[in-house]
């Protein structure tokens, strides 16, 4: 996804952290005394790196990666490693537990155990023609995440020692709603972290930025939204997929149920939503769904669904600007 804006200029900060890119634009400041808008963005990218060491599960020094170590079941935990926590499991209450943070282990055992950040995917298109039946995602039956909690009074998080979170499934999400936090006295800006958009400002309310999504087969423009306030976020599988033994595939976005790569028939989605969190959620939620259940996640703010043969399809948006994309892949094997 990319944002433009579509009067002014403001100060575009580009930069490589969590392994994607990041875009922070900001505009001018809306009271004396606030900084430049190039040094508002420098703080809002030191944030973003400084989220990225302590939240990384990749990192064994990590804030993250010592809780998931500790053994013990109350584990003091930062206001940051807390609030992590809080989204994570938001988005598994949210989403009935599509959306688990407790699938380390499973995201280990198809591949991921290491970060894959500058690793070159697999043609999404080889992978999808290998795939097995399509069907949608499904909770796991353990359900791991509902043993934990945060404690704000004792500034701790519970969880049974052994269970792991990873921030994967939100961590983007909360990076570019936190960061939007930093510029509430700018009168425009976009925190994009890694296609995970925070938008905000009154100048941006009047006057909205254009946000373009793109293909994930094509890489053409399927639609330009217009957006003022709010957020948008994608998930897909073509950016971080890879090829497991001879014939099979992965990538990491997984069906809680299996612990296995998810293949409902989507590829990708994008949806709106009030927050980032909330986007980044209902996007995974409506592609672990596939096509039927993913319409009923993006019904409440809108999105698109685009589906493995290339077809894209909009789900209650006002304004909808698609660009003309058909795309055929090999036909898939039907489900059982």
């Amino acid at each position: 996804m990319t944002a433009g804006a579509t009067r002014g200029a403001e100060h575009d900060e580009r930069f490589r952290c969590m392994g994607s890119e990041m875009r922070v634009l900001v505009g001018d400041p809306l009271e004396p005394g606030l900084p430049a808008p190039a040094a508002a963005a420098r703080t809002v990218r030191a944030f973003l790196e400084d989220f990225d060491a302590r939240l990384s599960r990749f990192q064994p020094e990590s804030e993250l990666s010592r809780l998931n170590e500790d053994p013990r079941r109350l584990v003091p935990a930062s206001e940051l490693l807390r609030s992590a926590v809080r989204a994570a499991v938001w988005a598994a209450q949210r989403t009935n537990g599509l959306v688990d943070p407790t699938l380390i282990g499973a995201l280990e055992r198809a591949g991921y155990a290491r970060s894959r950040d500058g690793v070159e995917p697999v043609p999404v298109e080889d992978a999808i023609a290998a795939a097995p039946p399509r069907r949608p995602a499904g909770a796991s039956a353990a359900a791991e995440w509902r043993l934990v909690r945060v404690d704000e009074r004792r500034g701790v998080v519970e969880r049974p020692p052994g269970v792991r979170l990873d921030s994967g499934g939100t961590g983007k999400g909360l990076a570019a709603d936190m960061a939007a936090e930093l510029l509430g006295g700018y009168a425009r800006f976009v925190v994009d972290c890694g296609g995970d958009l925070r938008i905000g400002g009154p100048d941006a309310a009047a006057d909205p930025y254009r946000v373009e999504v793109e293909h994930p087969l094509t890489g053409g423009r399927v639609i330009a939204l217009r957006l003022g306030d709010g957020a948008v976020a994608t998930s897909g599988i073509n950016v971080r997929i890879w090829r497991a033994g001879a014939d099979g595939f992965s990538h990491h976005l997984l069906d809680p149920a299996t612990g296995k790569p998810a293949w409902t028939g989507l590829v990708g989605v994008t949806a709106a939503g009030r927050t980032a969190v909330e986007a980044e959620t209902l996007a995974k939620a409506a592609l672990l769904s596939g096509p039927e259940r993913g319409r009923e996640w993006l019904s409440e703010h809108g999105g698109v669904l685009v589906h493995e043969h290339g077809d894209v399809e909009y789900v209650g948006l006002r304004e909808v600007r698609p660009a003309q994309v058909r795309f055929r892949l090999p036909e898939r094997r039907e489900a059982a």
